[in-house]
């Protein structure tokens, strides 16, 4: 059963191989090497640190990637070992990767960390909508790229939405309490 999975994973990743498109490659390149490290989404969160309707958002979403990152490349990761495409499959990946695991996607994880946060968290319905938009392009990036099987990304993109909840849920628990406790206190 797992093999067939895993040849599955991998029919699906050569066949999205052969959409490249020459324009398409140095766009998506540039934009999955961003991810690198979660940088893009890290600096999107520092600077909404600095506008109060945003510094919610910022700050949760950080904590939610900090999770994330404990979760994949600390934990899941070298306890998997996947290897990466590139070393199974005819593939030659268009971006390179020193990390030789790839279950689950870390730049997917991140992406959907800070993005389902601040789908929750943004003051504007366009913001929220670009966040998921951009969480998702981020995890088809790294498929495009080469780098990643289809399941490296859906788990990453679980990950990182779980990530984001649970942080979302230790928010509301937290503001919930102080609120009851200032209640308490004027009363």
């Amino acid at each position: 059963m797992l093999e067939t999975l895993q040849q599955l994973d991998g029919s699906l990743l050569l066949w999205i191989q052969t959409l490249h498109l020459s324009w398409l490659d140095p766009v998506v390149s540039v934009f999955t090497t961003l991810g690198n490290a979660g940088i893009l989404w890290i600096v999107l969160s520092l600077a909404m640190l600095c506008w109060r309707p945003t510094r919610k958002a910022g700050l949760l979403a950080l904590g939610a990637m900090a999770l994330g990152l404990l979760v994949t490349n600390l934990t899941i990761k070298p306890l998997v070992e996947r290897p990466r495409p590139w070393l199974d499959l005819p593939i030659a990946p268009l971006v390179v990767e020193d990390d030789p695991h790839s279950f689950p996607s870390g730049h997917t994880c991140a992406a959907f960390a800070a993005g389902m946060i601040w789908m929750r968290a943004l003051p504007w319905h366009w913001g929220r909508m670009l966040a998921v938009v951009l969480a998702v392009c981020m995890g088809l990036s790294r498929l495009y790229v080469g780098v990643h099987y289809p399941s490296d990304v859906l788990a990453g993109a679980v990950i990182g939405s779980l990530c984001a909840w649970a942080v979302w849920k230790l928010y509301t628990r937290w503001t919930g309490r102080t609120d009851r406790l200032n209640g308490q206190r004027a009363g």
